[in-house]
Parts: C-alpha cells; structure tokens; sequence
C-alpha cells in the first residue's frame, strides 16, 4: 500500500520513477474476516472500489481501476460521504468524518498503554508532536490515572 505522503523512488542519475516505496498493512482478525466481503473475489487493483463504472469521459490511471471488474478507485470525497451517510445520527453532516476516524484509534491505542513510538509506528506520523495532537485520552481515563493516587481503595 502507498502511504500519506509517499515520495517517488528515485532513480541514482535522479530520473523519478512512477512508482512508489510501498509499506505493509497490518489487519486486524475482524478486518481480515471482512475483507473477502469487500473484496468480492478480486485479486488485484484497488482494495475500496465505487459501484459503477467510471463514465467514458473520466481518464484514469491503470492503478485507480480494478482490472477484473473495471470499477474506480474510491476517491476520498466518495469514502467520505458513504462514512457520513453510514455513522450520521442526526442527518446528512452529523457522522463520523476519515480524519476522526483514523485518529480515534490512536486514542484507544493510547488509553491501552502503547508507547508514543508504537502510535507513531501505526499512524506513521514522522514526529512525536503530531502523534501527541490526536491522542485525547477519555475521562474514563484521566479517572482511572488519578485514582493511583488517591490513599487506600480508591473505588470507595
């Protein structure tokens, strides 16, 4: 998978090449029960694809479009929408956005106790200081540390 941010791979009398260092995916047991759904017996292309074809004036790259079924890459602005429309609560708007999504797992990975160098492993943030932006621990959480210091059963 190419990551946020990939830079080209360049050649040593500085020709770029079109392709890109590509990086592993690590998934999750759920996810991996899931992505044979999603994927629906492709083998190749794009993982999150549209529902019809691109239109005959759309030019695309032969990597935005799956070779077996000849459907899109999903652009960002659709994966978007689809995730406001599945997790809205109080109309078109109301969901979850990719950005806050993406990010909340580094919350929950934080409350667990991983160290800023593994959050920084998964986001793939390049600096600590942005790790640290998206990490607001629960107030669970805060609980749970300031009862450490309380005398005694703190649970009284």
């Amino acid at each position: 998978m190419k990551a946020k941010g990939a830079q080209p791979k360049v050649r040593r009398r500085g020709a770029t090449r079109a392709d890109y260092v590509l990086e592993t995916v690590f998934w999750d047991a759920g996810t991996a029960r899931l992505l044979p759904r999603l994927l629906k017996g492709r083998t190749c292309g794009p993982v999150f694809v549209t529902h019809r074809r691109p239109g005959p004036g759309k030019i695309l790259s032969a990597r935005d479009v799956c070779p077996d079924t000849g459907l899109a890459r999903l652009s960002y602005g659709q994966a978007r929408a689809l995730l406001d429309q599945h997790t809205a609560h109080a109309g078109t708007g109301t969901g979850w956005d990719l950005h806050e999504y993406r990010h909340s797992s580094l919350t929950h990975l934080g409350e667990r106790g991983a160290s800023e160098l593994m959050l920084m492993a998964k986001s793939r943030h390049k600096k600590v200081e942005n790790v640290r932006r998206y990490f607001k621990p629960s107030a669970e959480a805060i609980a749970d540390v300031t009862a450490l210091l309380a005398p005694g059963d703190a649970r009284r």
